[in-house]
């Protein structure tokens, strides 16, 4: 029987909320009291209120710049160091947040890092060797790790890609269509944009000029029946496509439950990475169009021939059109992304474990 803890989790994005939020939930049913703070940011906070998780906000995003980046980087360590050191944790749980990292190596508490995203080096040679362990999929070699400064008896790997913490979990709730005016019977194609203010992508995207563009406007003149839907970020993203497309797009600049939505779309189109990974996992024929160095869950995927990464809006675009003409040419596709997440493990069970172990 494992002794009662206190567990601070910090998540940043959305996509480490909806990956702690099930955590969280296996720790408060185990009796372990659980502390979830998060920065400023939009999508991160409006996704833990979705989830109904209680928060405490400390610090900002540093927006696109590294001189911004820097300042809230050392605001917010300020920040969460009086909140974490008065409430005391055991151990804390981060996605390689650099500020949780720092914070808690300052208070001799435990760090376990979860990370699936060694392309972010930057983030990950912040937080990394500050970390007590490091959890991560698979396919990531561990001599990656190690060379980020692992430590060699830190490095724990699951059989999973991180989009099955939440999927193994999910229930579809089609009340998304009617809240956003979306017709279930209606073929659907959505976008994902890129974190245009990620370090790994300055100088390779723009808030002002989302990659997805030329190709929206490409399916739109294939004059096809068909809904599109674009899940968008930061400020300007939205303006910028409203502005360029009016009614003809539904542009979504609030969190929404867009598994849901991803799990009936006839297509996905993603410049980022998360949710291109959701759509196959879910049996969503996907095109990757993500515009840095390919990640390494996205090369894994292309290798089992489950996803594309294509730059040219018109090849994105054909291929759209070829799953809505032709979708029986992608019933492999979709049955073979439903078993790999069948096949993958709970990354939050083997996560919990460590958590527990960490202290």
């Amino acid at each position: 029987m494992w002794a009662t803890v206190r567990v601070w989790i910090d998540p940043l994005t959305p996509k480490q909320a909806l990956f702690f939020t099930p955590l969280r939930e296996v720790l408060l049913k185990e009796g372990n009291e659980v502390l979830v703070t998060t920065r400023a940011y939009r999508e991160a906070e409006q996704t833990l209120q979705m989830k109904k998780v209680k928060y405490v906000v400390a610090g900002r995003h540093g927006g696109g710049t590294k001189l911004g980046k820097l300042i809230a980087t050392g605001e917010r360590i300020v920040e969460l160091a009086k909140i974490v050191a008065r409430w005391k944790p055991d151990v804390a749980v981060s996605f390689t947040s650099p500020e949780a990292a720092r914070v808690a190596f300052g208070l001799g508490i435990p760090h376990v890092a979860v990370n699936d995203s060694p392309h972010s080096w930057m983030v990950a040679r912040l937080a990394v060797p500050l970390s007590r362990f490091v959890c991560s999929p698979w396919i990531i070699p561990r001599p990656v790790w190690l060379e980020l400064g692992a430590r060699h008896d830190g490095v724990v790997l699951y059989k999973a890609l991180d989009p099955a913490a939440w999927l193994k979990r999910f229930t579809p709730d089609e009340r998304v269509f009617d809240s956003l005016g979306l017709d279930r019977d209606r073929p659907l194609i959505m976008f994902r944009t890129e974190e245009a203010f990620a370090a790994y992508l300055i100088g390779r995207a723009s808030d002002s000029a989302p990659v997805v563009g030329p190709v929206i406007s490409d399916i739109l003149e294939m004059k096809l029946d068909v809904q599109i839907v674009v899940s968008t970020r930061y400020g300007r993203q939205a303006p910028v496509l409203r502005k360029s497309f009016g009614r003809k797009i539904v542009v979504l600049d609030t969190i929404v439950d867009a598994t849901s939505l991803l799990k009936q779309a006839s297509f996905f189109i993603g410049s980022g990475g998360t949710m291109t990974v959701e759509s196959v996992l879910l049996g969503t024929p996907a095109v990757s169009c993500f515009p840095g160095p390919r990640p390494l869950y996205i090369q894994y995927l292309e290798n089992k021939r489950l996803v594309e990464t294509l730059h040219s809006p018109k090849s994105i675009a054909s291929r759209a059109r070829e799953a809505l003409v032709h979708p029986e040419r992608f019933e492999s596709q979709r049955s073979r992304g439903r078993a790999l997440l069948k096949w993958m493990e709970d990354p939050v069970k083997r996560i919990s474990k460590v958590v527990r172990e960490g202290c």
